[in-house]
């Protein structure tokens, strides 16, 4: 999920900015108000989720029973702790585009044989990631019989083998939160030392990528500092092989996706069914053929959570954290009534101006120097307007319109979907009267508002790509082939 990195400390770095700025708090406790008051339609439209289904065209095609599954899922659905442990990409951290990321499955009665509809999350492509939302929706497969209803055209709309969270229920539902801690590995033993050869460990342990004995060295194919999950390999391949209707007794084999082309292949060995495999083998996975059809481990059972990773690393504070995740992984921490995300200092700011040390403030909705008569404010004003030198103060003041030294921060938030929280920054900065002068700040805020639109047509269906645009979307190869292979020449 990330690119390389020179810096060890950089993937902490990196995640510690997501925990800051990708689910505000804001978001969180009006979507858990929301929640808890039975409101998961307003919860989810808190969190920037998209509702496309309906739950009485469901009930009145596919069953009530359905219906009521369904409902109670959504019911219990944590909107803003799904958002908070989807899969991101680098470097700005921003949800994986173009992803139908199953969150649970249903059979439905009386068609046996027939496949199960999906209860999926979808994110839109990335030339329409603007505001970072999400939508809810429900798949029937490719032999069902219900309709997608309110999905707009999609790059990929099956479901993902490999981001799948219907086998990690606690990672979105309220009811499962306290399964975090054992599935994350918080309770298996730590070592910053990883064994000699750990891709074939008695005791595997946390450890790096694994470099299989006789593949020593793979330089570059894998990015540093992420931390395999081996300790829990071999559960998580017993929980997906039972989801499969596949026996847990005798040997099967699992894929394992590590990014950059590398696959690993599970060997898993039980004497019978029930028991706990009593022996992992891994090795480099074959490519094609009957390979292909192997069910793969969830990303989200592959790696250790960035959550605990932090925490170890002592990186970040337990305030920080999601409620529900940091009462999972620090059991005995209290929460504090302080807000976790400080917004700017306001009141008066000083500068040094010809030699005195003045003030500047709001003054009626607006940055002002407070230290100067209107007067010589329109003086200076006028000289600035005849490419003079204007005072310090109202330097500052046109710096802080232009280009403010929190503008990586609002960026972040903007491009983290979080527009209410970047324009609260901006007001307390500049006053909720203030016009914007050109600059980068504008500039942000301009095309944060652009990409919005973006999104409204794609959901709309207004921005469909046609065949013959090469390149519109760098994750949907459908539209960035000249000549797709299923084409024929004249």
């Amino acid at each position: 999920m990330l690119t390389h990195t020179a810096n060890g400390d950089s993937r902490l770095s990196f995640w510690r900015r997501v925990r800051e700025f990708a689910v505000p708090p804001s978001m969180i406790d009006t979507a858990t108000a929301r929640r808890r008051a039975g409101d998961w339609a307003g919860a989810c439209a808190a969190a920037g989720i998209d509702v496309d289904l309906n739950l009485r065209s469901v009930a009145r095609t596919q069953g009530h029973d359905l219906a009521a599954r369904v409902r109670a899922d959504l019911r219990h659905l944590a909107p803003d702790l799904l958002r908070w442990h989807m899969p991101r990409i680098a470097p700005d951290g921003l949800l994986r585009p173009g992803l139908t990321l199953t969150l649970a499955r249903y059979g439905i009665a009386g068609r046996e044989g027939s496949p199960p509809v999906h209860l999926v999350v979808r994110t839109p492509p990335a030339r329409a990631e603007g505001g970072q939302r999400i939508s809810l929706a429900l798949w029937y497969g490719s032999g069902g019989s219900g309709p997608e209803t309110g999905v707009p055209w999609h790059p990929h709309p099956r479901p993902n083998r490999r981001f799948r969270l219907d086998l990690h229920r606690h990672l979105w539902d309220a009811r499962r939160t306290d399964e975090l801690r054992v599935r994350s590995g918080a309770d298996l033993p730590f070592t910053d030392d990883p064994p000699q050869h750990p891709g074939l460990p008695e005791h595997p342990g946390l450890c790096e990528y694994p470099d299989l004995p006789g593949h020593p060295g793979l330089p570059g194919t894998m990015p540093p500092g992420r931390r395999c999950a081996v300790d829990r390999w071999a559960a998580e391949a017993v929980v997906l092989l039972r989801a499969e209707g596949l026996p847990t007794a005798g040997t099967h084999t699992v894929t394992v996706r590590l990014g950059a082309g590398r696959r690993l292949a599970l060997e898993l060995v039980a004497d019978r069914i029930g028991a706990a495999p009593h022996a992992l083998r891994i090795g480099e996975a074959r490519t094609g053929g009957a390979a292909s059809a192997l069910p793969v481990l969830p990303d989200a059972a592959t790696w250790v959570p960035p959550d605990l990773e932090l925490v170890r690393a002592g990186a970040i504070e337990a305030d920080r954290l999601h409620p529900l995740v940091a009462s999972a992984l620090v059991p005995d921490h209290v929460p504090t009534a302080s807000p976790r995300t400080p917004g700017p200092a306001g009141g008066t700011r000083l500068v040094e101006c010809r030699g005195a040390r003045h003030r500047i403030g709001l003054v009626d909705g607006a940055l002002a120097a407070l230290d100067h008569d209107p007067a010589e404010i329109r003086r200076e004003e006028m000289l600035a307007a005849l490419t003079g030198t204007p005072l310090p103060c109202l330097q500052v003041i046109d710096e802080a319109h232009r280009r403010p030294e929190c503008l990586p921060d609002i960026r972040e938030r903007l491009n983290h979907g979080d527009t209410a929280g970047a324009l609260a920054v901006v007001e307390a900065l500049l006053g909720p009267a203030a016009r914007l002068r050109d600059g980068a700040l504008r500039d942000e805020l301009e095309a944060a508002a652009l990409r919005r639109i973006t999104y409204g047509m794609f959901r709309a269906g207004l921005d469909e790509p046609g065949p013959g645009r090469v390149g519109a979307d760098r994750h949907c190869p459908r539209v960035g082939r000249s000549h797709p292979r299923y084409a024929t020449r004249a």
